[in-house]
C-alpha cells in the first residue's frame, strides 16, 4: 500500500509538468498550452507589430520589447517610464500563493518588491558584501602603488607578452560594486532546498619540492603562522555535524612583518641582476601581499596542490615563484592592473634567471622554476587574451623538458635509496617535485580539451612515478618524525601505471583526490587520441573505445574508494569530498562525452579569442549530433551539469562559484551544454518526422520541468535556446578568468540564433554568422533580464 501511496504522490507531482498544447497555429504545426502564447508565435508568420511607441514611429512585436525599448531610447527624455506587465503578473502571482518552482526568465530581484528576497539571493548577497569589504581593506599605500605602477608599466616591458589592457574583464576590487541582474545574464532557479547531507561540499568524510640543485639562498623550511582572518570566507557558516576529527586546513601563508617584506625586496634585488624588474616595479604593500596570498591558497590552491602551505614562506621562497602567485591571487581579489604587473615581472625574472644561469639543464633545473613557468602559463592561457596563449603555446616544450629532467632525477633519488624509507625531509622534497610534474600534466591535458593542441606529455612518463598522496598527509605539519612515519606508511599510494593498469582490468585502484584527478586526466588523453587516429582501422577503435568506456566506469567507481580527507577545504561545491574530486567529476563527463561527439573546427576557434567565429561553428555544429541510445546516454551526463547549478540556485553560482569552482568548470562545461543545446535543437526540428523515443522523451521531460512556459517562450518556443542562454550568462556574470567570458558570450550568440531560426524562419546553416548583425532580428529575439 505505501508503494501505491508513493507511486500516486509521483504520478500528480508529475502531471503539471508536461501542459497539453491544445492552441494550434493557423500557419504551422506548432502547438501552444496557452492562447497568449500562440499568438505571440502567429506573429512571427503575420509580421504584425501590435504594439506601438507613443513617442517615436517605432513598433514592436511584443509587449516586453516596447518597454525595453522606451527604457533604453526614451529614458534621457526624462519623461514618465512606461510599466512593466510582468512586475504586475508577479505581484498577482505572489498573492495566490507559491507555484512549482521552475526557471524563470525574468529579474531576480524587482525594484517594486516588498523589500523580500529569497535565501540564494541573500546568499549572493552576503557573498558579496565580505568581498566589498575586503575591497576596504586597500589602504592609501597600496592605492598610490597601483597607481604608480600603471604608469610606469611600459608596452615594451617584456616583447614577448604585449597583454592588452582589457585581457581579463575583471573590475578593480577597490571600486567593486555587487554585481546585479543585467541583460547578459542568465535567469534565477528557483528549486526546493537542497538535502544538507547530499550537498554538504563543506564537510568531508572520514574513514579512519626538494629543490635540487638550486639556489641554497631560497630555503623551503617549514613554518608556523598565526591565524589570520579570512574575508572571502566570512559569508560561509561553518558545517554542521562534522567528524570530532576533522581538522581546518593550515592558515595561509603571510608576510609577519615589514621587515619580511623588506626581506622579500632584497631577493628580487638579488635575482634581478639586470634590472629589469626594480626600475618598473613597486612591491604591495604588506597588507595587500598578504590579501593576494589569502586569496590564491584559499581560492586557487585547492584546484591545483602542488605547493606545500607549511613549507611556503614569503620571506626565502624564490621572489619569481612567489610574484606568480601573487598574480593569481591578485585575479581573484579582482586587482587586473596588479595582477598583469605581478605576472609580467614574474615572467621577467624566470626568464632571465634561466638565460642567465647557464649551468642549469632540464637535467638539474631548480624545482621553483617549473612551478613558476606553470603559474605564467596558466594565468597567460586563461586570460583571455589570444596572445597570453601563444605565448603560452611557445613556451611549452621548455617546460616539458623541465618536467622529462626533473621525472628522472626523481627517480633517481627513489633508486639511489633502494629499500630504505624516505625520511620526512626527503619525502616532502620528492612528493612536492611529483606533485608539480603531476600538475602540468593536468593543465596540458586542459589545453589539449580546450583548444586542441596536441598532448605534450605522454601518459606513460610518468609510469614507475607514485601518484599524489592525500592532501591531509601532504598538508600535516608533525612534528613527531614516528607519528609522520606510521601516517606515512598506512596510506597506500599506487604507481600510475599500476592504478592506469587497474582501470582496464575492471578494478577500482585506491588512491587520494589528486590521483583520480591524474587518472581521469590520462583517460581523457587517450579518447583524444582515439578520435585524432582515422588511420586506425574502424573495428579496432571500436574495441578500443569499448575498453575506454569500461575504464571510465572503473574509474567513476574509484571515487568509492578515494582516500578520504580529515581536512575541511572551506569551499562551496556540490560535490563531498576534495574540489579535486568535484573537478574530476566535471572532466569525467567532458571525456565520455568525448566519446561520442568530438567538436574540433569549434575548439581550434576558441585558440582566437573571436566569441563571434566560436559561435559560428556552435551553430554548424549541428549536423554532427545524431541521435541514438548511447547519445541519450550523453545527455543524460550533460542534464547532470545543468542540473547542479540549478539545484544550488543560478544566480547564486552565476555570482559566486568564480571565486569557489576551479576554471575547469566552465570549460568542460563548454563541450557538454553545447551537445545539450544542438540536441534539444535537433529534438525539436525532427520532432514531427522523427518521435522521440521513450528514452528521449524521458530526458525532454527532466529538461523541460526546469523551465517555465514564459522562460522558454521568450526564446521562440525553444528549448535549446533558453538553456544555452542560461548557461551563457551564468559563466560569465563574475569573472576571473577571461577564458570564461569568451565561452559566455559565445554561448549567447549561440542562443540568439537558435531563436531566430525559429522566429524569423533561418535555417542553421544560412545564421552561421553573428545573428547580432541585424538590429530587426536583435529586437525580435526576445527579452532580456532588466
Amino acid at each position: 500500500m505505501p508503494e501505491v501511496m508513493t507511486a500516486q504522490t509521483q504520478f500528480v507531482k508529475k502531471t503539471p509538468i508536461v501542459q497539453e498544447r491544445k492552441y494550434k497555429c493557423e500557419y504551422c504545426a506548432r502547438a501552444f498550452s496557452r492562447s497568449e502564447h500562440r499568438s505571440r508565435h502567429e506573429r512571427s508568420h503575420t509580421k504584425e507589430r501590435p504594439f506601438k511607441c507613443m513617442k517615436c514611429r517605432s513598433t514592436f512585436v511584443r509587449r516586453d520589447l516596447l518597454l525595453r525599448h522606451d527604457r533604453t531610447v526614451h529614458a534621457k527624455d526624462g519623461g514618465i517610464p512606461l510599466h512593466s506587465e510582468v512586475k504586475r503578473r508577479s505581484t498577482k502571482n505572489s498573492a495566490a500563493g507559491p507555484s512549482k518552482p521552475k526557471i524563470a526568465i525574468e529579474p531576480a530581484i524587482e525594484d517594486g518588491n516588498d523589500g523580500m528576497v529569497d535565501m540564494e539571493t541573500a546568499a549572493a548577497l552576503m557573498t558579496e558584501l565580505h568581498q566589498a569589504a575586503a575591497a576596504a581593506m586597500v589602504d592609501q599605500e597600496q592605492m598610490q602603488m597601483r597607481e604608480n605602477s600603471r604608469r610606469s608599466m611600459s608596452s615594451d616591458f617584456d616583447p614577448s607578452v604585449p597583454y592588452p589592457s582589457g585581457a581579463i574583464p575583471v573590475q578593480n576590487m577597490s571600486t567593486w560594486d555587487p554585481p546585479t541582474p543585467s541583460s547578459c545574464t542568465g535567469p534565477d532557479l528557483h528549486l526546493p532546498k537542497l538535502d544538507t547531507q547530499d550537498w554538504n561540499a563543506n564537510t568531508l568524510q572520514l574513514p579512519s619540492g626538494h629543490p635540487t640543485s638550486m639556489e641554497r639562498s631560497f630555503s623551503a623550511e617549514p613554518r608556523s603562522y598565526a591565524a589570520s582572518p579570512n574575508p572571502y570566507f566570512a559569508g560561509f557558516a561553518s558545517p554542521s555535524g562534522l567528524p570530532t576529527h576533522a581538522t581546518p586546513p593550515p592558515p595561509p601563508p603571510a608576510v609577519q612583518s615589514d621587515d619580511e617584506r623588506v626581506q622579500i625586496l632584497d631577493n628580487i634585488k638579488e635575482i634581478d641582476a639586470e634590472r629589469a624588474v626594480l626600475d618598473r616595479f613597486r612591491l604591495p604593500s604588506r597588507s595587500g601581499l598578504n590579501r593576494y596570498l589569502t586569496a590564491y591558497f584559499n581560492l586557487f590552491h585547492h584546484h591545483l596542490p602542488f605547493l606545500r602551505l607549511s613549507s611556503f614562506t614569503p620571506g626565502t621562497i624564490a621572489p619569481p615563484l612567489l610574484l606568480a602567485v601573487l598574480s593569481i591571487g591578485a585575479l581573484y581579489t579582482f586587482e587586473k592592473e596588479q595582477a598583469y604587473t605581478l605576472h609580467l615581472s614574474s615572467k621577467v625574472l624566470v626568464n632571465n634567471f634561466l638565460h642567465r644561469n647557464q649551468e642549469f639543464s632540464s637535467l638539474n633545473c631548480p624545482l621553483w622554476t617549473t612551478q613558476t613557468l606553470l603559474l605564467n602559463m596558466v594565468f597567460a592561457s586563461w586570460s583571455g587574451d589570444a596572445k597570453g596563449l601563444e605565448w603560452a603555446h611557445s613556451i611549452k616544450s621548455l617546460l616539458v623538458n623541465m618536467v622529462a629532467g626533473g621525472r628522472y632525477e626523481l627517480q633517481q633519488r627513489v633508486e639511489k635509496r633502494g629499500g630504505r624509507l624516505p625520511t620526512r625531509e626527503e619525502w616532502i622534497a620528492d612528493e612536492g617535485s611529483k606533485r608539480t610534474y603531476f600538475a602540468v600534466y593536468i593543465f596540458f591535458g586542459l589545453l589539449t580539451m580546450t583548444f586542441n593542441y596536441t598532448p605534450a606529455i605522454s601518459y606513460n612518463e610518468f609510469d614507475a612515478i607514485m601518484l599524489p598522496c592525500s592532501e591531509t598527509l601532504w598538508n600535516s605539519d608533525v612534528s613527531d618524525e614516528q607519528m609522520w612515519r606510521e601516517n606515512y606508511i598506512n596510506e597506500a599510494t599506487p604507481t600510475f601505471a599500476d592504478a592506469h593498469t587497474s582501470l582496464f582490468r575492471g578494478e577500482a585502484p585506491q588512491c587520494s583526490a589528486f590521483g583520480c584527478r591524474v587518472l581521469i586526466n590520462a583517460l581523457f588523453l587517450e579518447v583524444w587520441s582515439v578520435k585524432r587516429s582515422p588511420e586506425i582501422v574502424e573495428a579496432v577503435v571500436a574495441e578500443y573505445r569499448t575498453k575506454l568506456s569500461g575504464a571510465l566506469d572503473t574509474w567513476h567507481q574509484t571515487l568509492d574508494s578515494c582516500t578520504t580527507e580529515s581536512m575541511i577545504v572551506p569551499m562551496s561545491a556540490p560535490q563531498k569530498g576534495h574540489p579535486l574530486v568535484f573537478n574530476a567529476m566535471a572532466m569525467y563527463r567532458c571525456t565520455a562525452a568525448r566519446l561520442e561527439v568530438d567538436f574540433m573546427p569549434i575548439q581550434e576557434a576558441l585558440r582566437y579569442h573571436s566569441p563571434e567565429e566560436v559561435a559560428s561553428g556552435m551553430t554548424a555544429a549541428a549536423d554532427i549530433i545524431v541521435r541514438s541510445e548511447s547519445m541519450t546516454k550523453v545527455i543524460q551526463l550533460c542534464f547532470e551539469s545543468f542540473q547542479i547549478p540549478a539545484l544550488m540556485g543560478i544566480r547564486w553560482v552565476a555570482r559566486t562559484s568564480a571565486l569557489n569552482w576551479s576554471v575547469e568548470h566552465p570549460l568542460c562545461g563548454f563541450d557538454l551544454m553545447l551537445v545539450l543545446s544542438l540536441w534539444l535543437f535537433k529534438m525539436e526540428e525532427e520532432a514531427e518526422t522523427i518521435p522521440p523515443t521513450a528514452e528521449e522523451q524521458v530526458m525532454l521531460d527532466k529538461i523541460r520541468s526546469l523551465f517555465d512556459e514564459d522562460s522558454v517562450e521568450l526564446y521562440g518556443s525553444r528549448l535549446s535556446a533558453a538553456v544555452a542562454r542560461v548557461w551563457g550568462g551564468m559563466v560569465d556574470e563574475v569573472v576571473v578568468w577571461g577564458v570564461t567570458s569568451l565561452l559566455g558570450e559565445s554561448f549567447k550568440i549561440h542562443s540568439h540564433t537558435l531563436a531566430l531560426n525559429d522566429d524569423a524562419g533561418l535555417t542553421l546553416s544560412s545564421s552561421a554568422s553573428s545573428p547580432s548583425s541585424s538590429p530587426e532580428m536583435d529586437e525580435d529575439m526576445g527579452s532580456e533580464l532588466e
